[in-house]
């Protein structure tokens, strides 16, 4: 497959700003795979395409505010940075994009909230916008995160919404979020309300969580049009013995398994046996699905509607077969559907 052949034309106003006013409310249009078949429905319809036994694999990241602004030390310039990831707990140490990156460079100091009470220091420049802070900071290690999320901001992207307002810290978010680490929400997660989750005990429908702390990755510009060329960001993943025996028990009883966004798509796939069942993971996963591409674990994906020319498109497209999603993309935008974390979902069964 060729990067190109994944390009759609989207817009702004296809792109939701807000979540709807109900989790589980946003539209959900349902593609048969072996069919192509289309159908319209709402996401709390989901559960009727599913019974007793299957299993729902949900991901119980949670989102932190990665985003911080704060100015360079004598020129008083503005700086954006984006947290990606804690290098070294004692140390101080984060891995981060800053913005803009050239008027940055090691040794350089910056200083965050009005009183410029929080300083980090350049070490290191890991790639062209990458940098590594240390933040100067002499307090316990618990008062120091609480001082550096204090100073943050819920990470909804620039081109879901240009301000991000205190609603977003609970909208960005899914209700079973636990695991702190992720710097995007795993957006089909959020559509899960606690109305949807009673309905599915009542018909006997299981679910499990693995762990994986969604990055930037999936947000990069694949800048190869060969996609067996594109380098996946690492990702950590968590998968318990626990729920990966659930899984495996659902897939030898003939139950269907649900993943439930592409990040859990890519976590099941990540380390699979011979014989197609899930292994308890603790570690890093860079797994790139794109099609061709045979699934060993879930039955069923639900994912909401990305943006052209994205890794999670490719994905999706490799579990639903390429010709069949890109002509439901069609579909959505014909039919009004909304892209992006806040917009309306896609089942594929």
């Amino acid at each position: 497959m060729k990067l190109s052949q994944f390009q759609f034309p989207l817009t702004r106003e296809n792109v939701a700003s807000e979540p709807p006013r109900w989790r589980d409310e946003c539209k959900l249009m349902v593609l048969h795979k072996a069919t192509g078949e289309i159908e319209h429905k709402q996401f709390k319809n989901i559960i009727d395409y599913f019974g007793k036994g299957d299993m729902f694999v949900l991901n119980d990241t949670k989102v932190f505010p990665a985003m911080l602004r704060g100015n360079k030390e004598k020129t008083g310039a503005d700086i954006e940075v984006f947290l990606l990831r804690e290098l070294n707990k004692e140390q101080r140490l984060w891995d981060v994009i800053v913005d803009p990156a050239r008027k940055i460079r090691i040794g350089n100091k910056l200083y965050f909230g009005e009183d410029e009470s929080l300083v980090a220091e350049v070490i290191d420049n890991t790639t062209s916008r990458g940098r590594t802070l240390r933040f100067l900071f002499d307090g316990e290690y618990e008062e120091f995160k609480q001082t550096l999320f204090s100073h943050g901001k819920t990470p909804v992207p620039k081109w879901v919404k240009d301000e991000v307002t205190p609603e977003d810290a609970e909208n960005y978010q899914t209700i079973f979020a636990r695991e702190e680490g992720a710097v995007a929400a795993p957006a089909a997660g959020a559509h899960f309300s606690r109305e949807l989750f009673n309905r599915m005990i009542l018909k006997d429908i299981d679910k499990t969580f693995i762990t994986v702390h969604m990055g930037i990755g999936h947000f990069r510009k694949v800048d190869v049009e060969d996609l067996s060329k594109h380098k996946m960001d690492s990702e950590k993943l968590y998968i318990s013995p626990e729920s990966a025996e659930a899984i495996n028990n659902a897939k030898r009883n003939g139950h269907k398994v649900l993943a439930v966004g592409v990040t859990v798509m890519r976590g099941l796939e990540t380390y699979v046996t011979t014989n197609g069942e899930v292994n308890a993971y603790d570690g890093w996963t860079n797994k790139f699905i794109f099609p061709p591409y045979s699934f060993a674990v879930p039955d069923a994906i639900v994912s909401n509607f990305h943006l052209p020319l994205s890794t999670m498109l490719m994905s999706v497209a490799a579990f639903g077969g390429y010709e069949k999603v890109m002509n439901a993309y069609k579909v959505a935008l014909e039919e009004g559907y909304k892209f992006g974390p806040y917009g309306d979902a896609l089942l594929i069964i």
